[in-house]
């Protein structure tokens, strides 16, 4: 029993500490429970750990503490033959080298930490507001923030300037998203508003969740006067958000500095290591293990050489004291060896990569074509240890907004009635494709248009100038139809707030053409009308959803009619259309395929007139259906549906979702250089898979592209396993090799190698659906099947899941990653990838704080990866290559030696020339190599991006390039020891004297050896310049400048013990010999290497080796650039509205709670009327039965919307009695082929129809069937231009009748049925609509959770009867 209750008490410990208590206005509770302040620290180093860290993280390179050991042995005179200062001042400037770099990059990061820590704000202190820094907030403290003002951490709104406490705020630093959300207090601390004295009384009590990560979750409780609140997201302000729209408003603090969800996010700061480090560490541990091989036999040699014949040489080299036999002597020599083959592994390696990596990290900030001037922001390397691996990514992670988008949505093209508008044309009327030079709009003719606004067709304006009543209908329905908020702080000087900037850009563009959406209450809409200030009601707003994919509003216009505008995805308002927009219809799907084919998101838009009394009955039903307590959502969506439909088609819209510059072009280049691109987003599916079309993610010739949306594991798992059995049937099999490799059940780490598909796939996963495959046992069968898909597309991901994706696949797979993104949200991909990459945009700067690479654009990734990247793996594999290969040389030599100075630890060149060998010699020329070489110049690396394929399976430096720089090292070493012995063995000179000395010997060889790697480095430079051969060649002769001055007469007199080869140099270099010896050296060297390199592309050629070819060809032989061919659109694909994640605006606006002072308003604009309220101010509705109620109007005079409704006065006794009661009657007012579909100033001659009978071509409707309602009447069409008459309508119409009939005798006449929604009947190979859907909570949540409650909807949405 006692055991039973300390476990339970364990548990209920745990769960204490999963949640987080905390007081109003009490520090000294709060601070028992050891909260952090809001310090945040992004750096990772402090004055007092910094050389210890520094030091321990250096030391992890097994070079570094080979180098430590080694000091330790010199340090023992018995056996170093060398200095210990020799070791000990190199490694000294490495480390000190290294540590200076990497203090300099964490002071940046401290003074951005101190930047954000020493804001300031303002704090509620005992009934006053005191200023003070960031850094100071605690939990629990009362906070004000103002307009503009960043939230200074995680914090729980109370109460704002704002009516019912909403706070609009913008998430881009978050999640990416520059559109406006809107927060709203709880009303408890509403009331409490700016009263500083009940602010610091405030005393609630907050019981909430531990800190975490998810952005969009929070669940809490407030206590406050005995009485609990749940609190939720929508209630907490996160740090990183931007104040906007609001004066100012009160919150109290939740999580504070590490605690707050935007550094939960940042993840820890790990220090990344290349590739190409990890397999110096596993080669220096095979050169240790050589190294100790052939130390130990040379040692046993000693042994073997001491005991036969060192015994007979005790006269003349006596052993020491405390060398007692051959076998000590055998121990110590042992150790000597050591010490004297340390060059195998120079400590100069490191020195030179840090400088190499320095000088290339240079490059890339002072490349200027990756400076973006707009911005005056430069690409920048964050980090010098990564370049080279800028050359071998074979993944990219990319965020979609901000990213590969602008997040800048624009009005590109429009389709009305029929007509495209939106092409450039020249001065004689040709078709131009749009560019910079282009002639824009001149929309001077309205003060009220946006100046940045950009139009590149006249024909737009010239209609609405001539007043094209379908064109004003079309740009009134879309002034009216949103939710966007106006503000207009200076006067003729409008900003739109948009809850999804593709709103803000129709409602701008609808600004601009003359119908201005000025302001708006919760019943009315203000838009001025080519100048005419006019004033609708708003009745109702039919919000959007995922489901409906539409969005209504129903406004009384001020000639008292009802009207409907829609705006939604085709496939749905396809199927309310009424049937005598047909012809339009087909004709408006035709513009909408071509939008769809440019990448653009289409939207269409459409009306309806509503009978009054019709709409006062489903006003009824709609009030019922919002008061529902069952089945709320099934009967909102019933009721909207009664009022939607028979609509009349006014056009489309073509919204460009503005791409940044060149990111299409990049994508293809990156593609062929098989870099595969993968989209991580927490946007919308349809969003997300339009724009991977848009930048060639996506092709039309894919082979399939697969769409995962399980909803449990076992059903991601076979839809996991049928997309690998498309791609590679094969791999299902239990004989597959990796199917044998994995059942084996290899122990961690291991790999999963590469798998090809059987053509060209994409996949499409969803963030729930990727919960699931994301686990243990269905983690390798995701793996499997994403990497055989060409593109992936991750959407509504979390920033955890990011991470887990590029964590999984750095797990299985040896390959390099790359993640790149802009927001906070992108953070943890981008410090979980092998390489980090920050695009400084509009969404903050936390991910170019926490990346590696920053850049301003996505298109500069390809100069950096195909440009700057496989320059420094080349230079790098090839630095390492020939760095080795010359101290192999260099060392063996020591080796071969050993044999004939009877082990005795001698070596075998001068001691100033080893100390000079890596420090001078050879130093610049490998320098100048790692620094300048180009294989090829930037222009062919972008035009052959298959040239980037060898840094991807690490083809230029490996363990077997290795093995080959070895054996070539013991070749060379064999060759320039052996040549020079068995040449001047027993040689004598002109005079008679003795040449084989060893001080001669010594300086053949080390002379030989410096002029065979010097060959060797010039064999290996592809790109010459005046440094290379500077460095290059005159290193070489400075070599011969020294050496005469190191040997010569006067130092030699001067310090005997120092320098000893007095005259060595003068009287070897006269020797014919010598300079035979280095020809014949430098040949035997060299000439395997020559034949080699020339035989292999011969031979054995890689694809690289018949790319440079052409390259080389076409450099002798330029090529015609090749001709463009347009790709041949096979499938549409539309996408609409990319709206927010959140729900709407729709029951925000309809409740009032968006505005201040309604009287305010409507003084604003009504001087005479202000503070009388609405009915005096010219905009009361007269009581239900009295007649027509009066025109809501502003200003008096006619207007052109006013022929809308004088249908009346010209229709005849039988078009009133037959008119249809869910709309207005018709008249003749109204031309009759415009009855029939053929509306507006321009009519197209319909298609045959390629399902059924032929159309006829009047009515554009099948035989068989009868039109259920007419359109609803329309005014005479204006004056049509002679390029866009309208033809005549025979009288031999298939049905029968003439046009010259009365409405009602039309109805009689009608014996044609429509065939149903065209979209319906389209072929299965065509997908089905990709968009079209707002992004919204249900309508029931978005009515729901304010309509039940409060007076405004009582006065509101129920009729006016009570």
């Amino acid at each position: 029993m006692a055991k039973i209750n300390n476990s339970g008490q364990r548990i209920l410990r745990k769960k204490e500490k999963q949640v987080r208590y905390l007081q109003a206005n009490s520090r000294e509770l709060n601070s028992t429970f050891g909260y952090p302040n809001n310090t945040i620290k992004t750096s990772r180093y402090s004055v007092f750990n910094f050389l210890p860290l520094n030091l321990f993280e250096q030391f992890q390179r097994l070079a570094n503490a080979y180098f430590l050991i080694l000091l330790f042995l010199q340090l023992i005179p018995q056996i170093s033959p060398l200095a210990w200062y020799t070791t000990v001042i190199p490694l000294m400037v490495v480390l000190s080298i290294t540590a200076v770099k990497d203090a300099i990059d964490d002071v940046k990061r401290h003074q951005n930490d101190n930047h954000v820590n020493n804001r300031s704000v303002l704090v509620v202190m005992n009934g006053r507001i005191k200023e003070d820094k960031w850094m100071n907030i605690q939990v629990g403290d009362i906070i004000k923030l103002k307009n503009n003002q960043p939230v200074t951490a995680d914090v729980l709104l109370l109460s704002s300037s704002e009516p019912y406490g909403l706070t609009y705020i913008e998430t881009a630093e978050l999640d990416g998203e520059t559109n406006l959300k809107v927060k709203q207090s709880i009303s408890v601390t509403s009331n409490l508003e700016d009263n500083l004295g009940l602010l610091s009384a405030f005393d609630g009590k907050v019981r909430c969740e531990s800190p975490n990560n998810k952005l969009d979750k929070f669940t809490g409780i407030l206590t406050f006067k005995g009485k609990n609140y749940t609190l939720d997201h929508d209630k907490l302000l996160l740090r990183g958000c931007i104040i906007r729209n609001t004066d100012w408003c009160y919150g109290l603090v939740i999580y504070t500095g590490p605690d707050t969800k935007l550094m939960q996010n940042c993840g820890k700061s790990t220090f990344k290591r290349t590739h190409m480090d990890h397999l110096l560490n596993v080669l220096v541990l095979w050169i240790f293990l050589f190294l100790g091989g052939m130390c130990f036999i040379l040692a046993i040699g000693h042994g073997i050489w001491e005991n036969k014949k060192g015994y007979y040489f005790q006269d003349f080299l006596p052993w020491e004291e405390y060398v007692s036999s051959s076998v000590v002597s055998a121990i110590l020599t042992f150790w000597s060896y050591f010490i004297i083959l340390n060059t195998m592994v120079p400590i100069s390696l490191y020195v030179s990569v840090e400088i190499i990596r320095l000088g290339n990290s240079c490059y890339i900030n002072w490349d200027r074509k990756m400076y973006y001037a707009p911005k005056n922001t430069p690409a920048q390397a964050r980090t010098t240890t990564l370049n080279e691996e800028l050359g071998q990514v074979k993944y990219v992670f990319s965020d979609k907004t901000g990213t590969l988008t602008q997040n800048i949505m624009i009005f590109n093209k429009c389709s009305i009635n029929g007509i495209i508008y939106g092409c450039g044309y020249d001065k004689n009327g040709q078709k131009v494709k749009v560019s910079e030079e282009t002639e824009k709009v001149d929309f001077s003719y309205n003060k009220l248009a946006d100046p940045k606004f950009s139009f590149y067709d006249n024909t737009l304006v010239e209609a609405m100038k001539k007043g094209d009543h379908w064109v004003h209908l079309f740009f009134l329905s879309l002034s009216l139809c949103h939710t966007v908020m106006s503000e207009e702080k200076v006067e003729g000087k409008l900003v739109y707030q948009a809850q999804s900037p593709d709103e803000g850009a129709l409602v701008t563009a609808a600004r601009n053409f003359g119908f201005v959406f000025r302001s708006r209450t919760s019943e009315t809409i203000m838009v001025v009308e080519m100048g005419e200030t006019k004033v609708y009601q708003l009745l109702a707003i039919l919000d959007f959803s995922n489901v409906r994919k539409r969005m209504s509003v129903i406004v009384r216009t001020p000639e008292d009619r009802v009207m409907l505008f829609c705006k939604g995805a085709d496939t749905i308002l396809c199927q309310l259309l009424h049937p005598s927009c047909r012809s339009l219809r087909e004709v408006t799907m035709e513009h909408l395929d071509d939008f769809a084919f440019e990448g653009l998101r289409t939207l269409m838009v459409a009306y309806r007139e509503v009978d009054n009394a019709f709409y006062q009955a489903w006003s009824k039903k709609h009030s019922e259906a919002c008061l529902s307590l069952e089945n709320r959502e099934d009967k909102m969506s019933d009721v909207y549906g009664e009022m939607e439909k028979d609509l009349m088609l006014l056009g489309a819209t073509a919204i460009e979702d503005k791409l940044q510059d060149g990111v299409p072009e990049t994508i293809t280049i990156l593609n062929k250089a098989k870099i595969k691109i993968w989209v991580l987003t927490g946007d919308k599916q349809e969003t997300a898979v339009n724009i991977a079309y848009a930048c060639n993610i996506f092709e039309e010739e894919m082979d399939g592209i697969f769409i995962m949306e399980g909803k449990n594991d076992e059903t991601v798992r076979q839809e996991l396993r049928l997309a690998r059995n498309k791609m590679k049937p094969e791999s299902l099999l239990e004989s597959d090799p990796v199917n044998t490799y994995l059942n084996t059940k290899p122990q961690m780490p291991f790999r999963i190698p590469e798998e090809v598909p059987n053509g060209n796939y994409g996949l499409i996963i969803n963030g729930y659906s990727l919960a699931y495959a994301l686990e243990g046992n269905l983690e390798l069968e995701l793996l499997r099947t994403v990497c055989m898909c060409k593109g992936v597309i991750c959407c509504r991901m979390t920033p955890l899941q990011k991470a887990q994706v590029v964590e999984l696949m750095k797990r299985y797979k040896q390959v390099v990653t790359l993640a790149i993104g802009d927001g906070a949200n992108d953070v943890s991909m981008i410090k979980a990838a092998h390489i980090g990459v920050g695009i400084t945009g509009q969404e903050g700067m936390q991910a170019m704080l926490n990346s590696d690479y920053a850049i301003s654009q996505f298109r500069y990734l390809q100069r950096l990866l195909l440009v700057h990247g496989r320059w420094s793996y080349n230079r790098m594999c090839k630095f390492l290559s020939y760095f080795f290969y010359k101290n192999f040389a260099f060392t063996l030599m020591h080796f071969w030696y050993a044999f004939f100075s009877g082990f005795s630890a001698q070596t075998v060149y001068d001691t100033w020339f080893i100390t000079f060998y890596n420090l001078v010699y050879t130093s610049l020329p490998v320098l100048s190599l790692s620094l300048f070489d180009q294989d090829v110049n930037e222009t062919w690396s972008l035009r052959f991006p298959e040239l980037y394929d060898p840094g991807q399976h690490n083809l230029y430096f490996n363990k077997k390039e290795f093995v080959k720089c070895l054996v070539r090292g013991i070749y060379s070493s064999f060759v320039l020891f052996f040549i020079p012995m068995r040449t001047i063995h027993n040689s004598m000179d002109s005079d008679g004297k003795e040449i084989s000395d060893y001080q001669s010997f010594s300086l053949i060889v080390q002379t030989a050896l410096l002029c065979v790697v010097t060959v060797q480095i010039a064999l290996d430079t592809t790109y010459w310049t005046l440094i290379s051969h500077i460095f290059t060649w005159g290193s070489l002769g400075f070599y011969f400048c020294i050496l005469f001055l190191l040997y010569s007469d006067g130092l030699c007199l001067m310090f005997p013990n120092v320098f000893q080869f007095l005259g060595v140099a003068r009287n070897t270099l006269n020797l014919p010999q010598m300079w035979l010896i280095i020809i014949l050296s430098v040949v035997l060297c060299i000439l395997p290497v020559i034949g080699y390199r020339f035989l292999k592309p011969l031979f054995w050629p890689a694809d690289v080796d018949k790319i440079m070819n052409r390259i080389h060809l076409w450099t002798r032989h330029p090529l015609l650039p090749p001709t463009q061919t347009k790709l041949r659109h096979t499938r549409p694909r539309r996408s609409a509205y990319a709206f927010s994640h959140k729900q709407g605006f729709g029951a925000l606006i309809t409740s009032g709670k968006t505005m201040k002072d309604k009287q305010a308003v409507l003084a604003a604009h009504h001087p005479k009327g202000a503070g009388q309220g609405p009915q005096k101010a010219g905009l009361r509705p007269k009581p239900r039965g009295s007649g027509r109620r009066k025109a809501l109007r502003v200003t008096r005079g006619t207007h052109r919307s006013e022929q809308l409704g004088r249908w009346a006065s010209t229709a005849g006794p039988e078009d009133r009695t037959n008119a249809p009661s869910g709309g207005a009657a018709g008249g003749k007012a109204r031309s009759d082929h415009r009855l029939r579909g053929c509306r507006g100033a321009r009519t197209l001659p319909t298609r045959p129809e390629r399902r059924g009978a032929p159309a006829c071509p009047s009515c554009s409707t099948t035989p068989g069937g009868r039109e259920t309602r007419p359109p609803a009447p329309q005014p005479p069409p204006a004056p049509s231009p002679p390029a866009r008459s309208s033809p005549t309508v025979s009288s031999d119409c298939p049905c029968g009748d003439t046009p010259q009939l009365t409405r009602a005798q039309l109805y009689r006449c009608i014996h044609i049925s429509f065939a149903g929604p065209e979209r319906a009947q389209r072929p299965s190979s065509q997908p089905r609509d990709r968009g079209g859907g707002f992004r919204t909570a249900s309508p029931s949540q978005a009515v729901g959770a304010l309509c039940p409650f409060g007076p405004w909807f009582r006065s509101w949405y129920l009729p006016e009867s009570g």
